[in-house]
């Protein structure tokens, strides 16, 4: 109420501070470098330590660029195929950035040829490798040469994760705009939420680059600003005018209409936030290093958008006044008229009032039938059959997998630190460990044999795996090498650490798993805390936590079926990975808690409202849904409208987030807000609101009219 009556009697300097304010924040993305994660933050348990040992150790592997040499169309001519590895030595081995080129390897049917190039340690990219191999393919068009690699992937993947995500901006603010339009049916109110919302994302992207220097950056923090920071600003902006608009048209001044919006929906903005912020700041119990940076992004956002709300909102609505209903869009605003404030949503809600038990039953059945199948979500960390096929790079090296697949399983790293002279007995107990290893069948053994450190003191022993990545005997081999094999071949060797791809799933696993709950428990917790002192009852409180777990639950069963068993996956364009990507189901737990409040927030806001004027809560209850349906179904499009533009995306994180999020707010916003909410409510009666009942007026309940929606006198 503070800032908005300071806000609302100083209209041109909180608009001035707020312009002042982004545009500090977009000036600091400049001045201030962003920090961006490294290969070490990444690193977990005892295969982060045994990465650091390598690392230390100088045994690590150098990044490499492969160049694929195979025929264009029918056999391979080998003598044309040795030429061309000749000319690709001869044009990238004057590349400042290569250190060496290998001989050519052919593949096993001799159907295709590889040169590895490795690249100097400190390159940052193989834009002149694949310049060199570009000009020799042009020189021989009658073979296929290509080339990938670590370097020149990341780089493919760096560039197709900015087009995205220009492409979802592109699409996310006309599509915005339009459903803005749809919901006042006035340009300059459709266009305010889209603004504030479109500065929050802005600004946040400049706050985080001094931040990222406490909380590195990862990769898909932008991704998610975007997402987040698009969906809560629309939302809380459109909370706040729709309250505004409705208080004019009762026939209040402008400045009267903006103090009772601030009062009302600006507290459940500030509600509704504080949810969001507790919710993500969950994800600081996990001390991940991505997980850290999508809660230091997503609460800055949040708060952002709380701030633009309570701040340059008010300021924006008092300057405008009903000017804020013009330009009219003629037959949008006449049929917004002629709907009135609840009138599809009323027809909905009456037999759910009326049968209250067999409503809630059928949206249960719909809900529990969605999240069944995620008992059997299977998780795994991206791949490259995750990436999108039309990289070309990704293509290629998918290509070099399987015409070179003696590599292409999983593997683990065995390491072992100890004196310079007890050498040659740990390489002798590694080579042991080898034999017994490819014994047991879990292993394979590696033409490289055990690795040495220049200084002695470091040996390293690398097992292949005859199995794919994602196979859940790689996961029984790790823990077989750890506990009965080293145990037995290294002990008493000094130390030493099993790692490796392998490892690192395992290793990120337990401890995702291990915190899991943690997490879980501390954002119910909250967020139940949150609502017990909003709403002063433990009863609401505990059914928004049940309606809060049914939501996510659907929102699995939602990503289950759709990316491990591979429903939609056509309409999608991707290929079903036949998991999920790991990190994503609980990021996407903490982001629907916390948003699924902003309508909860909204809806029982206006409950208690009606049930504080003396109406009983059934008829509070109706009246409330009524009241705040069409603020809550246009919030919700535009959230949905906005998630499920990432799920055409082409990198499968986003479209992952983006399928589970719009599944998730979709389900929520219908039939958990519009039909199991308020049929519980009505089933439980005065009950709802134990222990702190609202405080009733003494006397007649005068029945509040409906609004007049001729704002314009």
């Amino acid at each position: 109420m503070r800032a908005a009556r300071w806000s609302a009697m100083h209209p041109w300097r909180a608009i001035l501070a707020w312009i002042a304010f982004v545009a500090v924040a977009v000036g600091l993305a400049v001045a201030v470098p962003t920090q961006e994660t490294t290969d070490a933050d990444y690193r977990v348990g005892e295969s982060g330590r045994a990465d650091t040992m390598v690392e230390a150790a100088g045994l690590d592997s150098p990044d490499t660029e492969l160049v694929l040499i195979s025929a264009a169309d029918g056999p391979l001519d080998a003598g044309a195929a040795e030429q061309v590895a000749r000319d690709v030595t001869s044009a990238v081995e004057f590349v400042p950035e290569v250190v060496s080129v290998g001989d050519a390897q052919w593949n096993a049917d001799r159907s295709a040829l590889l040169v590895s190039v490795e690249m100097d340690p400190d390159a940052e990219d193989a834009a002149d490798v694949t310049a060199a191999v570009a000009t020799v393919q042009a020189d021989h068009p009658d073979l296929d040469v290509r080339s990938a690699g670590d370097l020149s992937i990341d780089a493919a993947i760096g560039e197709r994760v900015a087009d995205d995500l220009g492409s979802a901006e592109l699409i996310s603010l006309p599509v915005t705009l339009l459903l803005m339009l749809l919901a006042f049916g006035a340009l300059i109110a459709a266009g305010i939420p889209v603004l504030l919302a479109a500065t929050s994302v802005a600004a946040t992207i400049g706050l985080l680059a001094p931040l990222s220097h406490l909380f590195p950056a990862d990769d898909s923090v932008a991704s998610m600003i975007v997402l987040i920071g698009m969906a809560v600003g629309v939302d809380y902006s459109l909370f706040y005018l729709k309250r505004e608009r409705e208080e004019r048209a009762k026939g209040r001044s402008t400045l009267d209409a903006v103090e009772i919006a601030a009062q009302t929906s600006g507290h459940s903005i500030l509600v509704s936030g504080g949810a969001v912020i507790a919710s993500m700041a969950g994800l600081f119990l996990v001390q991940d290093v991505t997980f850290s940076s999508l809660a230091v992004g997503s609460i800055v956002v949040v708060a952002v958008a709380v701030l633009g709300s309570i701040t340059v909102l008010p300021a924006l609505l008092v300057k405008l006044g009903r000017w804020v209903d013009r330009p009219r869009v003629p037959f949008v605003w006449r049929l917004n008229r002629r709907i009135g404030r609840g009138g599809i949503s009323g027809r909905i809600l009456r037999p759910v009032v009326r049968r209250p038990l067999v409503a809630l039953l059928l949206a249960g059945a719909v809900i529990v039938g969605l999240s069944i199948p995620a008992l059997g979500m299977k998780t795994h960390s991206g791949t490259l059959e995750t990436l999108p096929a039309s990289i070309p790079e990704v293509q290629t090296y998918r290509d070099i997998s399987k015409q070179f697949p003696a590599d292409a399983g999983a593997s683990a790293v065995v390491v072992v630190k100890s004196d310079a002279d007890a050498a040659g007995e740990v390489s002798a107990a590694l080579e042991q460990l080898s034999e017994d290893a490819v014994a047991t069948g879990r292993f394979v053994a590696s033409g490289e044999g055990v690795q040495t450190s220049e200084d002695g003191r470091t040996s390293m022993l690398v097992l292949g795996m005859p199995y794919q990545e994602t196979d859940p005997r790689v996961s029984d081999g790790v823990h077989e090498l750890r506990d009965e094999l080293v145990p037995a071949n290294l002990s008493g060797l000094g130390e030493h650490a099993v790692g490796g791809g392998a490892a690192d799933e395992v290793d990120y696993m337990a401890k995702q798993q291990g915190r899991l709950g943690l997490v879980i428990g501390f954002v119910l917790l909250l967020t139940m805390l949150i609502m017990v002192i909003t709403f002063r009852s433990v009863v609401l409180a505990g059914v928004s936590t049940v309606l809060n777990l049914l939501s996510v639950g659907a929102a699995f069963g939602v990503m289950t079926l759709v990316f491990q068993h591979g429903w939609g996956s056509g309409q999608l364009d991707f290929t079903t990975p036949g998991f999920v990507i790991n990190w994503l189901p609980l990021f996407v737990l903490v982001v629907l808690v916390g948003l699924s409040m902003d309508y909860h927030v909204f809806v029982l806001s206006r409950v208690r409202e009606h049930v504080g004027r003396g109406l009983p809560t059934k008829l509070a209850v109706e009246q409330g849904v009524k009241d705040t349906a069409g603020v809550v179904t246009s919030a919700a499009a535009v959230m949905v409208s906005v998630f499920a533009i990432f799920a055409t995306l082409s990198m499968m994180e986003m479209k992952m987030m983006g399928v589970g999020l719009s599944a998730a707010i979709l389900l929520d916003a219908t039939l958990i807000r519009l039909v199991m909410l308020p049929a519980i409510m009505v089933l439980l009666g005065e009950r709802v609101w134990w222990p702190w009942p609202p405080r009733r007026p003494r006397g007649e309940v005068v029945s509040e009219p409906e609004p007049e929606y001729a704002l314009s006198r």
